[in-house]
């Protein structure tokens, strides 16, 4: 059973970081892609960030400039480091392996 645990997210006014965290249990040779997608309410799911295991990132519009997405050497562990934060980046992230395994979803909010 693959687990992906998340941690990280929380409250921030607008302008500041957050930083998410995801654990895989996968062996690196069974991982191809990870990623973050988010929920916001009444939005449709967005995926924000993937790195692939060759380490290619892509970002979505919305999120480029201001979220980096990386790993450790170990690829047992992703990050999505989140600045410049705005309202409407409030949601529930979610981390997701090989577009199939999901982690439990953390959320971060972004108020003042």
């Amino acid at each position: 059973q693959v687990q992906l645990v998340e941690s990280g997210g929380g409250l921030v006014q607008p302008g500041g970081s957050l930083r998410l965290s995801c654990a895989t249990s996968q062996s690196i040779f069974d991982i191809y892609l990870m990623g973050w997608y988010r929920q916001a309410p009444e939005k449709q799911r967005e995926l924000v960030a993937t790195i692939s295991k060759g380490g290619t990132t892509t970002y979505a519009d919305s999120v480029k400039g201001r979220f980096t997405i990386f790993r450790n050497n170990a690829w047992d562990t992703i990050y999505l480091q989140m600045n410049s934060l705005k309202p409407e980046d409030t949601a529930v992230y979610y981390c997701i392996s090989n577009y199939h395994y999901w982690g439990q979803g953390r959320k971060g909010t972004v108020s003042s």
